[in-house]
């Protein structure tokens, strides 16, 4: 897959949710084995369950840096 950049947050679960978003809206047609591999470790389950409890926030905003 593409390089899609460098993410960063002091959030760590925005940070993760940002980053499996990045992959499921690119338009790399290389991001469906990378999809295949997270979703087949449950990674999103990570995140809903990180929320859960208390470690950071699923909601993020985008900010480029390369304006």
């Amino acid at each position: 897959m593409e390089d899609l950049g460098s993410f960063a947050s002091v959030d760590p679960v925005a940070v993760d949710q940002a980053c499996y978003d990045a992959v499921v809206n690119s338009p790399d047609p290389g991001k469906k084995a990378l999809i295949e591999r997270m979703d087949s470790r449950h990674g999103i389950h990570t995140v809903e369950a990180a929320a859960q409890h208390g470690l950071g926030n699923r909601e993020y905003e985008m900010i480029s840096l390369d304006e």
